[in-house]
């Protein structure tokens, strides 16, 4: 077997192993479910398991940082389909409550991300996968007058919190017009941010 098959078979038992530990958290939730099962569903062993992860929390970890960065890219593709800053804000912060609704979403990034892995781990990897793009983005805003000018990461920080708990509340209700109500209210609380119109010159 050449050093190439190998590297393939290894790769094909790690995605295998995401794949199945993904499908599983998100449907049993990461406490409900055991390497064994895991492992079982994936069809390898667990010497297979430990070769690519360190743990069950070593592989949520791995299966949580994948699901972020789909999170994320499909956040910034959104956002980069509209050509006007401010829309590319407000675009942004609704895809990202939209793309929160899916349930497993919802449950491994945000019901067992924080809980399995402590707020600090989750809130690094959060960071790194969608705040760097909404500080990117009300960076941008401020240097162009929109925003009424201010320092951003404080404020990047109480936009992603806002949205993530607003993403976290959306995980619990049933009404089917919860996810427009709270894109309503996240569209004011963003209008309010924006400066002033400069007065008309008199004539």
């Amino acid at each position: 077997m050449t050093e190439g098959t190998r590297a393939h078979r290894r790769e094909q038992t790690r995605r295998a192993l995401l794949r199945e530990g993904r499908r599983l958290f998100a449907t049993r939730g990461y406490g409900a479910v055991g390497l064994a099962e895991i492992v079982q569903s994936a069809g390898v062993t667990k010497g297979a398991l430990y070769h690519h992860f360190a743990s069950k929390a070593d592989l949520f970890r791995a299966v949580l940082h994948e699901v972020q960065q789909e999170v994320g890219r499909e956040v910034a593709e959104t956002a980069a389909a509209q050509d006007d800053p401010w829309e590319q804000l407000t675009t942004g912060c609704r895809a990202f409550l939209t793309a929160s609704t899916a349930p497993g979403v919802q449950r491994i990034m945000l019901i067992d991300g924080p809980a399995v892995l402590g707020w600090s781990e989750w809130r690094a990897l959060d960071e790194a996968a969608s705040a760097r793009h909404l500080a990117e983005a009300l960076t941008t805003l401020v240097e162009q007058g929109v925003l009424t000018p201010q320092p951003v990461e404080p404020l990047t920080h109480l936009l992603s919190g806002a949205m993530n708990e607003a993403a976290l509340w959306l995980a619990g209700s049933s009404g089917p017009r919860d996810l427009d109500d709270t894109w309503n209210a996240l569209s004011r609380m963003l209008q309010a941010l924006r400066a002033a119109p400069a007065p008309a010159p008199r004539p």
